[in-house]
């Protein structure tokens, strides 16, 4: 008997450490349990930093897109993207919220990236190539190294401290964190898929990560 072809569909759904070359992540439903743990290689507290992903989500209410907490009181809120639509976007800066008033979401893949820079207290976002008007944060406390990094909920504590109703719904690829501020030319580039150097402390291609709960990898349709 001859037998047919059929197309094979890979899907982790697991508790792990793995490369997320050619995924998507996919949170798909609101829970305070479900995310991803990013492990960046941090050894020196950081002055600058630069922060980007994809993501692509029908969510009405505000969630996090990306979160950092360090260890201690008043610092779960290190470095957060906190969209709240239909057209605000705060970033938190050692604790302090600072908030962009951005185009209302459609539903489409968003390009988001922040940068920050610890001298000038300056943060700027930049959605789908196009930069917002520059912030300033008051704290102008280097970050880290020791932290952690979650996608998919906002940490009330290291780690930890997940609320439902703050978590993200959705899909979530092409996380990059650099331990400088990348230059417009880099950003843009970035945000159109041009190939650039990737996060030096943390690679989409080769980063560490570890899932927690009901989190779905698949690869995506590019890279098929």
């Amino acid at each position: 008997m001859k037998m047919k072809n059929f197309p094979i569909l890979f899907v982790l759904l697991f508790s792990g450490c793995f490369a997320l070359k050619g995924k998507n992540i996919i949170f798909p439903r609101p829970t305070a349990t479900d995310h991803m743990i990013l492990k960046p290689t941090v050894d020196k507290p950081l002055h600058q930093l630069s922060v980007c992903l994809r993501s692509y989500t029908d969510l009405k209410r505000e969630h996090s897109l990306f979160s950092m907490a360090l260890q201690g009181s008043g610092k779960d809120n290190t470095f957060l993207i906190f969209p709240k639509p239909p057209n605000i976007c705060q970033v938190h800066i050692n604790h302090e919220a600072i908030t962009f008033t951005v185009d209302s979401e459609v539903l489409d893949w968003k390009h988001t990236c922040v940068t920050w820079d610890s001298e000038t207290g300056l943060v700027q976002l930049w959605i789908n190539g196009r930069p917002y008007p520059r912030k300033g944060a008051k704290n102008r406390s280097p970050i880290g190294p020791e932290m952690c990094v979650v996608l998919g909920q906002e940490q009330d504590s290291l780690c930890g401290g997940f609320a439902a109703g703050q978590s993200f719904v959705g899909e979530i690829r092409d996380v990059h964190v650099w331990d400088h501020v990348l230059d417009p030319e880099s950003l843009r580039r970035f945000s159109t898929g041009y190939d650039i150097v990737g996060g030096n402390i943390f690679n989409w291609i080769s980063g560490a990560t570890e899932i927690k709960g009901g989190v779905v990898v698949l690869e995506n349709e590019e890279s098929k």
